[in-house]
């Protein structure tokens, strides 16, 4: 039929419209929009769905002229073919338009042709609608299939993941369980080899412990060996104290019962007319000594054998100086018994001349006489004899010196003043580096200086120096160090008081080992400073000044001499110089050797300064400033004896220094005035600023 063969064109032409060639996206559900919402709805046919019935079929029914069996078939495999369906003129606007608009402009008439089919043919609208629903349907069911298998298909993969995810998780479960086992397998590797090393060092340090516990118990067995040896040799040193501190007493006793025979003899004073007052101190001074050596083994507990030794010398000295003392009192009884018979003998020639001549003649005066017919007892000018003559000695040992290296000065050889000048360095820069920064750099110098005089090679100036270069170098070095000892006193001494006791204490010890060098320092010190012999150079006549005021310790230059405030600074920094070397000893020494220049020089020093006439503004300085050095050691030494000198300074020889001082020269007056009145108030001597002690030397 010709509507059967236009229905399967209107399949056709749905088929290949727009819609019918719609693509379904899998993903519809997921967006959440109703994409079959108009499938679901009823169809509507286009308005211009008659003109396609009209103009389209009409052109398909030539090639469907076969039966409606065909026909039928055909319908049927159209409905399971859709993509054959023609495309809906509604989808193409501009096919739909272009059918509409004929180009021979009959468009109104093709219009009401259209309405009039659509009324006409009603039946078979409802065909095409019944196949496009039948379409619809196929179509929906398909969708739903794909859909479900779509679904079904991600179900699938979820799970196919899930299961993935799911091992994965085991697999990672599985490593984490291996770490940390591999981990804590390590860290108990880690603790079981500390914990072996720990007990390795355990045993290390017990068997250091037992080792160091046996050598402890060894050294306590030492310990109380040596404790008990000890304490064997204190009982011995305690016994054999006792028995020296007996042996003391017995000295003191006898050495008092010798003391009373030399008092015992001073009737012979006025009898025989001689001085025996060198005896009667050097006496009391004896017995001093002996008491100040008990006094010092008492607070040492116990005397040592030195203290023994001294004791016993200073006996012998009074033995041999009562001797002394009965050999002059003999001697002197001898001149009084030969004067007394020469004078007997002029008698009996002068009453047998009497007797020849009968006139008798007048007696000549006796020698003038002092005012009131007293002897002169003022103060000498002079210092003894003896002292003259050591002060004599000295001097020319000195020129002695000089003379013995006199061809290594006066050479005119390179080699030789080069020999000169190092001999020289090596003596003068190791006294020019004594200071009181240290005991153990104080040390160092002296063995430095003592090498350079045992003929031992030391450095100077990065060279290697020894006085065996030269047999004369000996000579020039001994007198070139003791010039420069006193050199230091004179200056460095004058301006840092304190610098006195390293410097002294270096002499000392250098004194002690080489005797020369010491007789050399006396000299240079005597003739820098004559007061310190003590002795008052004369004015001989014929003498130019500068010479004379030279002779007095001044230093002349360019005719013109020196102030008075720097003379005396120079004489006192020599002075405190030498107060300081006579009591200080080095103390690395041998100390069983009695000091070379003694306290007893100190002791004679003050005693015959104050047996001459003071000088004005000179003596004052120097007695303070020897005083204020070394007042505490002769204190201690000498004890009553010395404070009765203190006494006679201040009662009798104070005002004989104030009698000759001017009113602007009384500023050293005072200061020494001050000084001793202020011990003899106190009963004490202070320790002088910058003494040595026993700490120093440890430093």
């Amino acid at each position: 039929m010709p509507s059967e063969g236009r229905c399967w064109e209107t399949l056709q032409a749905l088929r290949s419209s727009d819609k019918g060639r719609l693509s379904y996206h899998r993903d519809w559900p997921l967006r959440g929009e109703d994409i079959l919402g108009e499938c679901m709805s009823l169809p509507k046919l286009s308005a211009y769905s008659g003109w396609v019935v009209d103009h389209v079929l009409p052109h398909t029914q030539e090639n469907s002229l076969p039966s409606e069996t065909s026909t039928s078939s055909e319908s049927t495999s159209a409905l399971d073919q859709p993509s054959c369906v023609p495309k809906s003129p509604i989808r193409n606007p501009a096919f739909s338009t272009a059918s509409l608009t004929m180009p021979d402009g009959t468009k109104g008439k093709h219009e009401s042709q259209h309405t009039e089919s659509m009324l006409l043919q009603s039946s078979r609208g409802i065909k095409v609608e019944g196949c496009i629903r039948m379409y619809e349907l196929v179509h929906r069911m398909k969708g739903t299939e794909g859909l479900r298998q779509w679904q079904e298909e991600q179900e699938r993969k979820v799970r196919a993941l899930s299961e993935m995810a799911s091992e994965q998780l085991k697999r990672f479960d599985e490593r984490k369980e291996l770490k940390q086992h591999k981990e804590f397998q390590d860290l108990r590797d880690v603790m079981e080899k500390s914990t072996r090393e720990a007990l390795g060092h355990q045993e290390k340090l017990k068997a250091e412990h037992r080792h160091r516990a046996k050598i402890l118990n060894l050294k306590l067995r030492e310990a109380e060996q040596q404790r008990l040896k000890q304490v064997e040799q204190e009982r011995l040193r305690k016994e054999e104290g006792q028995i020296r501190l007996r042996s003391l007493y017995a000295l003191q006793e006898e050495m008092l019962h010798l003391n009373q025979q030399l008092d015992s003899s001073s009737h012979h004073k006025d009898l025989l007319k001689i001085d025996l007052s060198a005896f009667w101190t050097r006496g009391n001074q004896l017995c001093s000594l002996i008491s100040g050596i008990i006094r010092t083994a008492s607070e040492n507990d116990f005397p040592t054998a030195e203290d023994q030794a001294m004791a016993e010398q200073a006996l012998q000295e009074m033995q041999d100086l009562l001797t002394n003392l009965q050999q002059e009192i003999t001697r002197a009884c001898e001149d009084k018994r030969r004067q007394d018979e020469e004078e007997a003998v002029q008698v009996k020639q002068q009453e047998s001349q009497a007797q020849q001549r009968p006139e008798v003649q007048k007696e000549s005066p006796a020698p003038s006489q002092g005012p009131g017919g007293k002897q002169n007892e003022d103060l000498q000018l002079k210092v003894q004899d003896s002292t003259m003559q050591w002060y004599q000695q000295l001097q020319d040992a000195s020129s002695q010196c000089v003379l013995a290296f006199e061809g290594l000065t006066s050479s005119k050889d390179s080699q030789t003043k080069k020999i000169k000048m190092d001999l020289q360095k090596a003596a003068t820069i190791p006294v020019s580096q004594i200071s009181t920064i240290a005991g153990s750099k104080l040390k160092e110098i002296f063995d430095k200086i003592h090498s350079l005089l045992s003929g031992k090679p030391v450095q100077s100036a990065g060279r290697s120096v020894c006085v065996t270069l030269n047999p004369q170098g000996l000579d020039f070095v001994q007198y070139k160090l003791a010039e420069k000892f006193v050199k230091q006193g004179e200056e460095e001494v004058a301006s840092h008081h304190e610098a006195a006791f390293p410097i002294a204490v270096v002499a000392s010890g250098i004194w002690e080992l080489h005797p020369r060098v010491g007789d050399l320092i006396l000299a240079h010190l005597h003739k820098k400073c004559p007061y310190s012999v003590p002795f008052y150079p004369p004015f001989k006549e014929g003498m130019a000044l500068e010479d004379y005021q030279r002779m007095l310790g001044y230093q002349v230059k360019d005719s013109k001499m020196e102030q008075q405030d720097n003379f005396l600074k120079r004489m006192s920094g020599m002075i405190r110089l030498y107060a300081a070397i006579i009591q200080l000893r080095w103390p690395y020494g041998n100390r069983q050797e009695i000091h070379p220049h003694g306290l007893n020089h100190g002791w004679r020093w003050l005693a015959q300064i104050l047996n001459m006439e003071p000088l004005s503004d000179v003596t004052a300085t120097l007695l303070f400033d020897f005083l204020e050095v070394c007042g505490n050691a002769l204190m201690k030494q000498y004890q009553v004896q010395f404070w009765k000198m203190l006494l006679l300074i201040k009662e009798d020889y104070f005002p004989r220094i104030e009698a000759i001082t001017s009113s602007g020269q009384m500023g050293s007056f005072i200061r020494l005035k001050q000084f001793l009145e202020k011990c003899l108030q106190r009963k004490e001597i202070p320790l002088p600023k910058g003494f040595l002690t026993s700490s120093f030397w440890r430093s």
